[in-house]
């Protein structure tokens, strides 16, 4: 392997948007461009934000990213990039016994679309009562994403919905009512209202709640730090700390929260990051390097 020459390569995935009802075209925007290295200077590979990057190989190896360890699945280290993490170098590591082996890919820029949307006033200019809520509310969920245990998944997750309809905006760069604010940070999926939800993987109920952004939500801890979020639920059918199985329905589709309609929003976060569901739902859309 060439250290300072990675390459990043998409796997096809023929029939991959059929199999999961996701635009084919979405999920390969997902992964983004991929920088070539330009000649007689061998460059990093180049990655988008809100990714995942596969590292084949490691069987008997572990992975390391920004200081943190995890082991492989399926035999592949797979790092997830913040969908809000800046450009610039990111190292890889992994480790075999006393032997370590490093690779640099470069975070390219963020090139999400805009997307603009206008909501009643009194949801995005928040009184002071809304936003100490929101607030609460955020430190309640940011609690969660240092979680970890035993992983409890394997890929591709399950579809949140059965059939998966068409769906995204992941990343989008949201101006509301005119104002820039915050890029969206999962996918949306509109379904009629009553639709059953279902968890992507089995695992362990995080939190239940009915947020002011999110509305009743669920958050299912699925081990090795990933997380998955199904908002503006109508209705909630298992409690906090209940053990749900691959494909148990959580709830129903609603528009709870700040909705402008019914739909299911389906977010991951792995490790803490925030990374596009289309790249766990369809692995082959993930980038390689090595």
């Amino acid at each position: 392997m060439r250290r300072d020459a990675p390459r990043l390569a998409r796997r096809p995935a023929p029939g991959a948007g059929r199999r999961l009802g996701i635009a084919i075209a979405g999920a390969l925007a997902a992964v983004g461009s991929l920088a070539a290295p330009s000649a007689g200077a061998p460059a990093a590979a180049t990655v988008r934000p809100g990714t995942l990057v596969r590292w084949p190989g490691t069987d008997g190896t572990s992975c390391a990213s920004g200081g943190a360890a995890f082991e492989p699945l399926d035999g592949a280290c797979y790092f997830p990039i913040d969908l809000l993490r800046r450009a610039g170098p990111l190292l890889l590591e992994r480790r075999r016994g006393t032997a370590r082996e490093t690779l640099t890919v470069r975070v390219g820029p963020f090139d999400y679309p805009v997307q603009k949307l206008t909501l009643p006033k009194g949801q995005v200019d928040l009184s002071a009562k809304d936003l100490a809520r929101v607030e609460r509310e955020n430190r309640e969920v940011a609690a969660l994403w240092g979680r970890r245990g035993e992983r409890r998944f394997t890929l591709p997750l399950a579809p949140p919905l059965d059939p998966l309809p068409a769906g995204g905006r992941f990343g989008s760069r949201r101006i509301i009512n005119g104002q820039a604010r915050s890029p969206h940070g999962g996918a949306d999926y509109t379904v009629p209202a009553g639709t059953p939800v279902r968890a992507a993987a089995e695992g362990t109920v995080a939190l239940v709640a009915d947020h002011f952004f999110g509305g009743r939500s669920v958050f299912v801890d699925h081990g090795d730090g990933l997380l998955t979020m199904y908002f503006h639920l109508s209705r909630v059918d298992v409690d906090a700390g209940a053990s749900v199985s691959r494909g148990e329905t959580l709830g129903a589709v609603g528009a709870t929260g700040r909705a402008t309609g019914p739909h299911l929003h389906f977010g991951v976060r792995w490790r803490g990051a925030r990374v596009d569901p289309a790249q766990l739902l369809d692995p082959e859309a993930i980038g390689t390097v090595g």
